[in-house]
């Protein structure tokens, strides 16, 4: 929008500043007359993760002759919330920088970012806006019975399960679904299960699925009743027509003459629907499809753009056991050319977090030190010194109080987490329509002191919409950090379980490029304490039943 006007005869065309040219490879002939228009061109570049290089990514079509160009050629970027994608836009009258993650956190993902490139000039703006792809998003449930399945047990009948197989390129099969075991019967009734279109046919509606019926043995050894193979845009007509499929097995086909089928499989939407198991039995042994139904299944990206903001707030171990700030060997020890291990974690986190918060006010605090100036022990201290507003502005915010600090209180114990967390979830409790996740970030270098009190703190945060990340920084083991991270096995206090697994911990010390290169060092870690982020708020959302706002 409102690109400088560099022609004299004519508007200037977005892919040329006159005199120059950038390193997008574009040329410009010099033998066209300046009046004539010249083809317009913006260049997206890509950064890798922790490089300093640029790559081309793609090119928009040309616009001649204006000032305002609308550009319709889209790029295609897989995003990654985890990660710090940083984009740039070229045109011969200026560039812009922006993360993609600012597009996406953005108002209903759609920024506007001045151009820069001619000294003293107002070269313009760039209008960017995202959206997420809503190929295969759908998920689909659906419920399946049976008749007359072939006889497999010498002492009862059967016990049998289905097997949902997708298909893939090089013709072969993938397990995608199991159904539960139903206990000796030849007419069983499966429950109802959900899957995502995607697993079950790649977005592909003509794929092939492939179902096996198979009788349960105790030992593994199954026995093969028989298969058949569908579609999902044959399953999906079940949803209004009846369906059977009959189901064959090759090895009886082929040594049996009279051989017909092991069953048959039948589906059909709500009006006709045959019944299963009891009643009048079909002619022929059959799998009916009970019902079939399609829903959307919203993304993170969905409640992001709905105006979901992610509220960012730091905690930071100021216990003695980091060692004295102003040694070489301290955690908290910054020198003039790196930073210390604290605030690589936080820089690593909070950059890419603040893309989503609007107002990039992020409280911070710190626990297990003396304040001045009675030497008060405190386990969430305001690093700014203000008990009313904690927040700072934005990460280099967090990251002077940080400093400042480290100068003013003295290092001590112990190392209680609870206090903070408590603190956190205290807020997230003022608003739990899903216009607000709260994610705290705890950086430590030590064996935690309070953990009956922190597991207490984390079930009763983990039915509000929060998360927790754990950076455990220096030598130390951590094992006990572990045992907060439900990955395995669910955290739980005093007989009540977490609702959900809201903890990700991760040690520092695996992510650190021993070539010294911090920014790799960085984004490795981010990769990987954020991955979990956003499958943490939809389960928030989903247990609610919380559905994104729509875009205004």
């Amino acid at each position: 929008r409102n690109l400088l006007d560099m022609d004299t005869f004519s508007k200037s065309d977005p892919g040329r500043r006159q005199g120059r040219t950038r390193e997008a490879g574009l040329r410009r002939s010099g033998a066209r007359h300046r009046s004539a228009p010249l083809p317009a061109v913006v260049v997206l570049f890509v950064q890798g993760a922790g490089s300093s290089e640029w790559k081309e990514f793609g090119r928009t079509e040309v616009i001649d002759n204006t000032l305002n160009p609308d550009f319709v050629r889209k790029f295609v970027l897989d995003y990654y919330f985890e990660e710090k994608q940083n984009l740039r836009f070229d045109d011969f009258l200026g560039q812009a920088f922006v993360a993609l993650g600012e597009v996406i956190g953005s108002q209903r993902g759609r920024l506007e970012r001045a151009l820069t490139g001619v000294p003293g000039k107002r070269c313009g703006t760039i209008l960017l806006l995202a959206e997420e792809l809503s190929n295969c998003r759908d998920i689909v449930t659906m419920q399946l019975c049976a008749n007359k399945l072939d006889k497999k047990d010498f002492f009862g009948k059967s016990d049998p399960f289905l097997v949902f197989y997708r298909s893939n390129e090089d013709g072969t099969f993938t397990i995608c679904h199991k159904t539960e075991v139903v206990k000796n019967t030849l007419n069983p009734v499966w429950q109802p299960f959900t899957i995502p279109v995607r697993a079950l046919c790649n977005g592909d509606y003509d794929r092939t699925v492939k179902i096996d019926v198979y009788d349960w043995d105790r030992d593994g050894s199954h026995d093969f009743i028989g298969e058949f193979a569908t579609s999902y845009r044959e399953l999906s007509r079940a949803q209004s027509q009846f369906t059977v499929y009959e189901v064959l097995n090759p090895r009886k086909k082929c040594k049996k003459k009279k051989y017909v089928n092991s069953g048959t499989v039948s589906g059909a939407g709500a009006a006709g629907q045959p019944r299963c198991g009891t009643g009048a039995q079909p002619a022929r042994p059959q799998v009916t499809l009970l019902s079939f139904s399609v829903e959307s299944e919203f993304t993170f990206v969905d409640y992001i753009r709905g105006g979901t903001q992610l509220n960012f707030t730091v905690a930071i171990d100021f216990t003695a056991s980091n060692g004295l700030p102003s040694q070489p060997t301290s955690l908290h020890y910054a020198s003039p050319y790196q930073l210390s291990a604290y605030a690589l974690a936080l820089k690593a986190v909070g950059e890419i977090i603040q893309d989503y918060d609007s107002d990039k006010l992020f409280p911070a605090y710190g626990f297990g030190a003396k304040l001045p100036p009675d030497g008060k022990i405190s386990h969430q201290f305001p690093l700014n010194n203000n008990a009313e507003n904690p927040s700072c502005a934005g990460i280099d915010g967090v990251l002077e109080c940080y400093l400042q600090s480290l100068r003013t209180v003295q290092l001590y114990g112990p190392t209680n987490f609870a206090p903070v967390i408590n603190q956190v979830a205290g807020a997230a409790a003022q608003v739990t329509d899903g216009s607000q996740y709260h994610v705290l970030l705890i950086i430590t270098d030590g064996v935690i002191s309070d953990m009956l009190q922190t597991k207490e703190a984390i079930v009763s945060a983990s039915a509000l919409p929060m998360s927790i990340i754990i950076v455990g920084v220096g030598p130390a083991e951590f094992e006990a950090m572990e045992e907060l991270d439900g990955d395995e096995v669910r955290v739980s206090s005093r007989g009540r379980y977490a609702e959900r697994d809201i903890v990700q911990f991760v040690p520092f010390r695996d992510y650190v490029d021993h070539s010294g290169n911090q920014v790799l060092s960085m984004a490795r870690l981010a990769k990987d304490v954020l991955a979990e982020i956003p499958e943490q708020l939809l389960s928030y959302m989903k247990t609610r039943d919380i559905k994104p706002r729509r875009a205004e």
